[in-house]
C-alpha cells in the first residue's frame, strides 16, 4: 500500500550543472514547486583555472560551496517553510567530475598552497586533456590477459571519466598527486561534505558514478583490482584501497546534516541527504522516464538515458555507449546512458565566432559610451540566436545546405573519441550565417540519430523519446528538426528543472516520504508538454543529408588518424 504523503513535507533537489547551481524545494506530494533559487559560479564565469586551447576545463570547490548556501538559504527565505518540515535533500551533478582530496575530505584547492593551482580543483566532465591516458587504459583493458574491465562502459573509456583524469594529474603534478590523499566524484564530495563525519572509506558513493565512470562492477568485486591499476601506473594501485568497495543507489540516505551544514543552510540535522548522483540520470527520474522511453538531457551536452528491467541486460553489453549500471537510475532496473560531448556548445561556439568582430570593433568603439557599449552587448546577446533560427526556419529544404559534424568537442557516443574534431562541408558564396547555424542544428540531431541507431542496433528498443532541458523547450526549430531526423515523435518535460526535480524525488525516498522511486515519480514527476510530430517531407529529405553527414565524418576521421 502507497504511503499517504502528508501535504506540508518537503525536500530540497540541488542541480550542479556546468555553469551554475539551481536549488528547487518541492511537494512531496504532488511536486509542486514552493521555490527555487539559481547560482552561478564566479570563478567559472570569468573564465578562471581554464585553458579552452589545450581542452583544459576546472572549477573551484568554492563556487560550488558558495553555491550551495545561497540557494538552499534562499529557497528557504522565499518559500518562509518550516525547517523541520523539510525532510530530505539530495545533489546532482556533472560527471565525470573528479576531486582530490585530504584523508578527512576536504578539497584540496582549499588548503594554503593549492587556492589557485588547477590541478588541485575539481576537473571537469568536459575537460579532454586525458586523451592519453584514457587510450592507455583502453589498450591495457584488452591485452592484459584479464577482464575487459571495459566491458560495461561501452567497451571504450573516455579521457572525460575519472580513471584517465586522475591519471593525468597525478603525472602533471607531484605536488597535487603527493597531497590528495583520495578523489571524489562531485556529487559524493557535496554530499560528503553536507553529512560530515571521520570515516571517509565508510561512506556511500554513488553507485551511478561508480558504475557509469569508474568502472565499477558487482561481477568483480567493484572497481578494477590493484593488479590491473598498477599496470597503468603504481599510484592508482595504491589509490584503490583509498577509495571504496561498495556503491549506493540514491534512494538510500547517506546520512543527515551535519550541525554545522545545517546551521549554514537554515535547516533541521535531522534532513536526510540521500546518495549523490548525476545530472542525467535524475533528470530521467523528474521526467517520470518508463521503459525503453529514451529521455533526451539536452545542454550544453547531451545525455541520453533509458532503464530496462531485461535481465539480460546485466550480462549482455551495449557498444559504445557510457554504461549500462544496475540501478543507476531506477533501482531494480538497468540505466544505460550515451550522449553528445557538444549540443548547445556547438551552437555557443557559432556565435561566440559571429560575435568577435562585434566584440573587438564595435562593443569597444570609442563612438559608443560604456552604457551604450553594455546595453548593445546584451541586446546582441539576446538576440543573436532569436535571429539565427526565425532565418534558418525560412530557408527551403530545396536550397542547398553546408553540412557540419557535431564533433567540436570530441564524440562521446557511439564509440568514445575526444580526439574527433568537427567539420563544414559543401560551403559556397551562397553560405550565409543562417545556413550555416542550420547546418549546425541539423549536425547536433544527426548526431542523436546516430545513438539511436546503436541502441537499436544492439537490441535495445527505444519506444518514445522524451526532450528535457533548456534547449527542449526554448527551441522548437531544434525540436522539430530532431523529429524528423529521428522520424518519431518527441515529447518534451514540462519541468524546467527536471534534473533537480528528479534529485528531489531521490531525496523523498532516501527519507522515507515514498515507498520507491517509481511510486515518487508518479507523484512528483513532471508531465509532459506538447511534443513535435514528424514532417515526412523533411524526414526525406534529411535523410539524404544525414547519408553526406555520415560520409563527411568517414573523412574527418580519417584525418584525425592520421
Amino acid at each position: 500500500m502507497e504511503r499517504i504523503v502528508k501535504q506540508d513535507e518537503w525536500v530540497i533537489g540541488l542541480d550542479y550543472g556546468t555553469d551554475s547551481v539551481r536549488a528547487v524545494l518541492i511537494d512531496t506530494e504532488n511536486g509542486a514547486e514552493r521555490a527555487s533559487s539559481v547560482f552561478w559560479y564566479p570563478r567559472w564565469k570569468a573564465g578562471r583555472y581554464c585553458d579552452a586551447g589545450a581542452n583544459q576545463f576546472r572549477q573551484h570547490p568554492l563556487d560550488h560551496l558558495e553555491g550551495l548556501e545561497h540557494t538552499v538559504r534562499e529557497v528557504m527565505r522565499i518559500s518562509g517553510a518550516d525547517p523541520t518540515r523539510v525532510k530530505g535533500l539530495c545533489i546532482d551533478t556533472t560527471g565525470s567530475s573528479p576531486v582530490p582530496v585530504t584523508r578527512d575530505g576536504t578539497p584540496l584547492a582549499l588548503l594554503p598552497g593549492f587556492e589557485e593551482n588547477p590541478n588541485a580543483m575539481m576537473v571537469l566532465w568536459k575537460d579532454h586533456t586525458a586523451v592519453r591516458e584514457a587510450e592507455e587504459i583502453n589498450t591495457l583493458a584488452r591485452s592484459w590477459g584479464g577482464p575487459d574491465y571495459t566491458r560495461y562502459v561501452g567497451g571504450i573509456y573516455s579521457s572525460e571519466w575519472f580513471w584517465a583524469k586522475i591519471l593525468h594529474v597525478a603525472r602533471a603534478d607531484a605536488a597535487v598527486k603527493k597531497a590528495a590523499w583520495s578523489w571524489m566524484e562531485h556529487c559524493d564530495l557535496m554530499t560528503w561534505l553536507l553529512v560530515g563525519g571521520d570515516d571517509l572509506a565508510g561512506f556511500r558513493r554513488s553507485r551511478c558514478a561508480a558504475g557509469h565512470k569508474a568502472m565499477w562492477h558487482a561481477s568483480w568485486g567493484g572497481l578494477p583490482p590493484e593488479a590491473f591499476l598498477s599496470r597503468l601506473d603504481p599510484y592508482l594501485g595504491s589509490l584503490r584501497d583509498r577509495l571504496y568497495e561498495n556503491t549506493y543507489t540514491s534512494d538510500l540516505p547517506a546520512g543527515t546534516l551535519s550541525q554545522a551544514w545545517a546551521g549554514k543552510l537554515g535547516l533541521s540535522p535531522e534532513t536526510v541527504v540521500a546518495v549523490g548522483t548525476f545530472d542525467a540520470h535524475a533528470g530521467a527520474v523528474g521526467a517520470k522516464i518508463e521503459d525503453h522511453t529514451l529521455v533526451r538531457v539536452m545542454g550544453t551536452s547531451t545525455c541520453d538515458i533509458l532503464v530496462s528491467p531485461d535481465p539480460a541486460l546485466a550480462s549482455t553489453t551495449v557498444r559504445g555507449i557510457c554504461g549500462q549500471v544496475d540501478g543507476s537510475v531506477i533501482p531494480g532496473m538497468t540505466g544505460l546512458e550515451a550522449g553528445q560531448s557538444a549540443f548547445g556548445d556547438l551552437l555557443a561556439w557559432f556565435t561566440d565566432l559571429l560575435s568577435w568582430p562585434l566584440e573587438e570593433l564595435v562593443y569597444a568603439s570609442p563612438l559608443l559610451g560604456s552604457e551604450q557599449q553594455e546595453a548593445l552587448r546584451r541586446e546582441v546577446s539576446a538576440g543573436l540566436i532569436p535571429k539565427l533560427t526565425a532565418a534558418a526556419e525560412q530557408i527551403p529544404l530545396t536550397e542547398s545546405l553546408p553540412v557540419a559534424l557535431d564533433w567540436i568537442n570530441g564524440r562521446r557516443t557511439p564509440d568514445a573519441d575526444q580526439e574527433l574534431k568537427s567539420a563544414v562541408a559543401n560551403l559556397s558564396l551562397g553560405s550565409g550565417a543562417p545556413h550555416v547555424f542550420k547546418a549546425l542544428v541539423h549536425a547536433i540531431c544527426f548526431g542523436s540519430k546516430k545513438i539511436v541507431d546503436r541502441f537499436e542496433e544492439e537490441g535495445v528498443a527505444i519506444r518514445s523519446v522524451t526532450g528535457i532541458g533548456g534547449v527542449a523547450r526554448k527551441s522548437p526549430f531544434i525540436m522539430q528538426s530532431l523529429a524528423n531526423v529521428l522520424n518519431r515523435p518527441i515529447a518534451v518535460a514540462a519541468s524546467d528543472q527536471a534534473p533537480a526535480l528528479g534529485a528531489a524525488i531521490y531525496a523523498s525516498v532516501a527519507a522515507g516520504c515514498h515507498p520507491d522511486v517509481l511510486t515518487a515519480a508518479r507523484h512528483m514527476g513532471s508531465p509532459s508538454e506538447a511534443g513535435y510530430q514528424p514532417q515526412p517531407q523533411a524526414v526525406a529529405h534529411l535523410k539524404k543529408e544525414m547519408e553526406v553527414y555520415e560520409k563527411l565524418g568517414a573523412f574527418a576521421a580519417s584525418l584525425t588518424k592520421n
